[in-house]
């Protein structure tokens, strides 16, 4: 596992630095902290910026400060809510995101569900996911119900990595047993 930290302030952000971390992550509450964004832009490790409660506008400026800083950026497409209802996922913000502001954009969950949108969102070109984890759903707090279990866990990498192989690469192509049904039928 890589190691990371959502800082919510400059402090946290130099204790963590201290540290060392593998990637940045901004929550969504933190987008509009620009301090905190050019901080985490200069230094050049590769964050993750979620985009639940922003705007389009919002969203792109924090998007230009990683851009002017040449800091490789991921978006994260969110609806913050604890836990999120499905309908509300708005999934085809991911494709959206991505040519607007020509970049990789994930999904971060809060969803009730093992897998179904996180396996959607892999369709409609996720390069990441990101769920809360817990050792317990039904503990105290807003976002235990909108977490995953160990097992759950296991369950939504396994789930999506059989997404993947059904996906295919999009080339239409005749596989050799198709040819064999194909003697037959025609």
């Amino acid at each position: 596992l890589k190691f990371s930290a959502s800082c919510w302030d400059t402090n946290a952000f130099h204790e963590m630095s201290e540290i060392g971390l593998d990637f940045h992550k901004i929550a969504s509450p933190m987008n509009r902290h620009h301090e905190l964004l050019e901080l985490t832009a200069n230094t050049k490790i590769k964050t993750f910026i979620s985009t639940g409660m922003s705007s389009m506008e919002e969203i792109s400026e924090a998007v230009d400060i990683f851009k002017k800083k040449k800091c490789d950026f991921e978006l994260m497409h969110c609806v913050s809510c604890y836990p999120m209802r499905e309908e509300e996922a708005n999934l085809l913000c991911i494709p959206n995101l991505a040519r607007i502001f020509e970049c990789k954009v994930g999904y971060s969950g809060h969803e009730t569900s093992l897998t179904r949108i996180s396996c959607a969102a892999v369709a409609l070109g996720a390069t990441s996911i990101e769920r809360h984890i817990t050792v317990n759903r039904a503990m105290y707090g807003s976002d235990q119900a909108a977490s995953l279990q160990k097992n759950g866990l296991r369950d939504l990498v396994n789930s999506i990595r059989k997404f993947e192989i059904v996906l295919g690469d999009g080339e239409k192509t005749i596989i050799p047993e198709e040819m064999e049904v194909a003697k037959k039928l025609r």
